[in-house]
């Protein structure tokens, strides 16, 4: 067995299985320790410095251990915990993204996704650069401005060049007042040659879900195909690095492997990119197994209930307390309702999974990649948002200003980013608004943003925020950024 190294590039060394299993076996022999459980919570609590908040994080182990105590009082101070976290470092900011689906031709045999090779029920679709160009413009028109792109693996129908011929249209699309302003990209593990060219392409964070990290499992789950290989697809973050993405985010498909394990190789995970880049990851998502084509969700065995999923959520908030926490349109309006509570601080809206659906008027099922749970409009979600405390950002500003990896880290980690992020948020809430919220939205979001401008931290940005947000109100356009 290879001895736990995050510092190694071999992914059996840093996710490595005898460590994750002696995690698991600490965790279940301390579950009732509450002396040590009280040691653990205190580290996790953020303390105000003078110079912003300080949070320690806590290691897998640690968090292990918090994620296998069952006992309820316990588990409200893991709750409370969370929530001081995510407003000692995100406030009450709420990152507002859309998938964008491009080609469901793949080559692989993932048993989990109904675009695995042998799936005969699920028509095959790519878009052509016209219809790219048509999707942006309905997005645009529904007031996105943040893109998450999505594609099958397949070498033929989707090498790297289309990638970026998409990503170039995307970014060419100026629709009235609308523009993509940030595209991130989820494709499959790739060279560092290609993850180089996509960071030349102007992107903003890469994606890759690990789906497990459990090594055996990984493999029956991919028979065929090249994401069968384990170490190259466990790997592909730190060649992303090497070819200069410095914002990357991590996430594994609950469901699929016992979820304590999971748990541990992606706490394990963030802990190698930091100690090897000095960048943890910039998102941690949090999907579900989930109904589509050819899939059934219950014949995994390792599903997890709401109550436990809300748990796995807040303890990856207390464990890596800087990371923005993602969870999409996968989960109900009242499951992610929760979980906004808990640590969450990106969410999908007004989403579809499928090739070249947001041009349909009837939303399509037969290219999904799963089934929406929560297919409210990205109005009725910006409402909802906001009628719950929170304020929908459609900010992009730390890409385009350079505030990213490790620069990024160096505010977040010290809640100093809230100078640039709630202005921002309040300014680009503003755009929506004005550009594209029903009347009640509109009504109610003009009151938040004439409450929270008070809070905006510094004086100077508080001055600037005011004047765009008038600015924007009378159409007298900035391009605006802290």
């Amino acid at each position: 067995m290879a001895i736990y190294n995050p510092k190694s590039l071999v992914a059996e060394e840093f996710i490595n299985n005898g460590e994750i299993l002696e995690t698991l076996e600490y965790a279940e022999a301390n579950k009732n320790n509450r002396e040590l459980i009280d040691q653990i919570l205190e580290k996790a609590r953020p303390r105000k410095t003078a110079d912003g908040w300080n949070c320690a994080g806590l290691t897998h182990r640690e968090a292990s251990v918090l994620l296998a105590c069952e006992d309820p009082d316990v588990l409200e101070r893991i709750y409370a915990i969370a929530e001081e976290i995510k407003l000692a470092f995100y406030g009450n900011r709420i990152v507002i993204f859309a998938p964008l689906y491009l080609s469901n031709y793949c080559v692989n045999g993932c048993v989990y996704c109904p675009y695995h090779v042998t799936n005969k029920e699920i028509p095959r679709k790519k878009l052509t650069q016209e219809e790219v160009k048509a999707e942006v413009i309905a997005l645009q028109d529904m007031g996105h401005k943040r893109l998450a792109i999505e594609f099958g693996e397949d070498p033929v129908h989707n090498p790297i060049e289309y990638v970026l011929d998409c990503i170039k249209t995307i970014y060419s699309v100026n629709h009235k007042n609308g523009a993509i302003r940030r595209v991130n990209v989820n494709i499959a593990a790739t060279t560092v040659e290609n993850y180089a060219k996509l960071k030349d392409a102007g992107i903003g964070t890469y994606i890759l879900f690990q789906e497990t990290y459990h090594k055996e499992s990984y493999e029956r789950l991919h028979p065929t195909g090249p994401k069968h290989d384990y170490a190259y697809h466990t790997e592909a973050m730190d060649r992303a690095m090497q070819g200069g993405i410095d914002d990357v985010g991590l996430g594994v498909l609950f469901g699929l492997e016992m979820y304590k394990y999971e748990f541990a190789g992606l706490i394990m995970h963030a802990e190698h990119l930091e100690a090897v880049h000095g960048v943890g990851p910039h998102t941690i998502s949090v999907p579900r197994v989930k109904r589509a084509s050819d899939i059934d969700p219950t014949a995994f065995d390792n599903s997890i209930s709401d109550e436990m999923f809300a748990k796995i959520t807040a303890c990856i908030r207390l464990a890596v307390p800087y990371t923005g926490i993602i969870i999409s349109t996968r989960e109900s309006e009242e499951t992610r309702s929760k979980l906004l509570r808990l640590g969450v601080s990106q969410v999908s809206g007004g989403s579809r999974t499928s090739v070249g659906g947001y041009t349909e008027e009837e939303r399509p099922h037969d290219t999904e990649q799963f089934d929406v749970s929560d297919q409210r409009t990205l109005d009725e979600v910006v409402k909802w948002l906001m009628e719950n405390n929170h304020i929908p950002s459609f900010c992009t500003a730390c890409y385009r200003e350079g505030r990213t990896g490790d620069r990024f880290m160096s505010l977040c980690k010290t809640g100093q980013i809230a100078n640039c992020c709630h202005p921002n948020a309040l300014m680009t809430l503003t755009e929506y608004l004005v550009d594209y919220a029903s009347e009640d939205t509109k009504k109610l979001g003009f009151e938040v943003i004439d409450r929270e401008l008070q809070n905006v931290p510094n004086e100077k940005a508080r001055g600037i925020a005011m004047d765009n947000v008038e600015a924007i109100k009378n159409s007298n356009r900035r391009d605006f950024r802290f």
